[in-house]
């Protein structure tokens, strides 16, 4: 089977560096990259499904072989229907691994066709998460190293800081 499309699926709540890093290196790879913002309903989000399909998109604009969508439901079920057979997920630590294994696992048991890829991240965006950027945004803490002016502007109104 030929990888020519992949998908990183995430939360994006919001798009780091460190997402966009994994995203362009990816990019790189791949003819088309699918990223995929998931809505799982037991999670609260800070940020609405638009307001986070807003920062993608905006955060994203200088890479042409992208393409921005969302799923409700189950990763496997998106990649199905789209012929995806590759997903590409971060790694930042041993301690995601497990996580990231578990799914991949279930993942594959669900739609074996499937290929999961692990990319590390650069030692810059190793400790960078979005809960962290939104905790130092909240307390109007300069998060301008991890998201982009526009996330950054997002944050900022969000908390009603600056």
């Amino acid at each position: 089977m030929e990888f020519k499309s992949a998908m990183y699926p995430g939360s994006f709540d919001p798009i780091t560096y460190g997402h966009l890093h994994l995203i362009e290196r990816a990019a790189m790879r791949f003819h088309k990259l699918y990223i995929v913002i998931m809505n799982n309903s037991e999670k609260r989000y800070l940020f609405s499904l638009d307001e986070r399909l807003s920062q993608v998109k905006k955060s994203l604009e200088h890479i042409p072989n992208v393409e921005i969508g969302y799923n409700n439901g189950l990763l496997v079920d998106y990649a199905r229907e789209r012929e995806i057979y590759t997903v590409i997920r971060g790694l930042r630590a041993v301690s995601d691994f497990e996580y990231e294994l578990q799914m991949a696992n279930a993942n594959r048991a669900l739609f074996p066709e499937l290929e999961i890829f692990f990319l590390m991240s650069d030692v810059d965006h190793s400790f960078v998460s979005s809960s962290m950027v939104k905790e130092l945004a909240r307390y109007d803490g300069d998060v301008s190293k991890w998201v982009t002016p526009y996330v950054e502007k997002c944050l900022h109104e969000k908390f009603d800081v600056r």
